[in-house]
């Protein structure tokens, strides 16, 4: 079958794909394929990378059905009062076109932005990195892939809670919630300064992931309960804009699938992702350490995959 071939090349070819870790495929609620490189199994938990974000987007759903924030509403960020970014809304901030002047890169370090926040001089507080960068763009007007509003997001969200600086007992409570509902033994990670990196640091095993992509296959229902709100699936997929780069859209902390209508895609670098397609009742898990040079590989591979269902 065709998927099988595409499942096993991810493992014999490292010149096209780089080192795949895990790999998972589930289809009608049955695991089909499942693989792992020697030193993974299936309780070894990874890390997401930029994955994380669309957990993140899980965890503002549950604060919406909660009825504690409406994603329409100004950001509540305190530093932006009085100035022109006062007009980002979370839905900005979800969407990535919040405007503020950001570099994505993760190879020149002299001028990424997010090397300098995970890594650099942004290291201990990730969210005020982000929320210090000035406006470059109108609110709402142009796109620009950025972690650092996702950390902006989570800064919102556990001041929200009742988080106060250098606590997160709150997040902690609501990512417990999250992970617990959805039997997940996952790790969330959080800076110096209390705040949920939620743009990059999530590690949990491949089947785990799996869980939560099968959370979005489900319409955002676990069993009988509703996790988050009706319609907030249909809300992370609302592409707004093609990136050229990839051929991936993008939604609400998910890319999309241009050719997959109703399609998701948590994708994180070195190639992880988890591709959520409900018309085929597929959840597909990728795991693994590929350079950039070689993701494209990855994607198309995992593309050719998915079509076999």
């Amino acid at each position: 079958m065709l998927f099988r071939s595409e499942f096993a090349a991810q493992f014999g070819n490292g010149d096209s794909y780089g080192e795949t870790l895990a790999f998972i495929v589930v289809h009608r609620g049955v695991v089909v394929a499942e693989r792992y490189v020697s030193t993974v199994d299936p309780t070894t938990k990874l890390i997401s990378w930029s994955m994380a974000k669309s957990i993140t987007d899980a965890l503002v759903g549950m604060c919406v059905k909660d009825g504690i924030l409406s994603v329409e509403e100004r950001a509540a960020v305190p530093a932006w009062a009085g100035d022109e970014r006062s007009a980002i809304t979370m839905q900005h901030l979800l969407e990535m076109r919040s405007g503020l002047r950001w570099v994505e890169d993760y190879v020149d370090g002299e001028t990424s932005d997010v090397i300098a926040m995970l890594f650099g001089t942004g290291k201990d507080d990730h969210a005020r990195y982000a929320i210090e960068c000035p406006l470059e763009h109108e609110p709402g007007s142009t796109w620009v892939y950025s972690s650092g509003t996702t950390n902006v997001i989570t800064r919102i969200l556990g001041n929200l809670l009742g988080d106060v600086p250098g606590s997160h007992v709150h997040m902690d409570r609501l990512l417990g919630r999250l992970f617990g509902t959805l039997g997940m033994s996952a790790d969330a990670r959080f800076d110096a300064a209390g705040t949920f990196v939620g743009s990059s640091y999530v590690y949990a095993s491949a089947r785990d992931f799996a869980r939560f992509g099968y959370l979005y296959l489900h319409d955002g229902v676990w069993g009988d309960e509703r996790v988050l709100p009706e319609g907030w699936v249909d809300h992370a997929r609302r592409q707004h804009v093609i990136d050229v780069e990839s051929d991936l859209g993008y939604g609400s902390q998910w890319w999309t699938l241009p050719e997959e209508p109703d399609a998701l895609v948590a994708s994180g670098y070195e190639g992880q992702h988890i591709i959520v397609c409900p018309s085929r009742d597929l959840v597909v898990v990728r795991l693994g350490k590929t350079v950039a040079d070689l993701r494209p590989n990855v994607l198309a591979s995992l593309r050719r995959l998915i079509a076999a269902f």
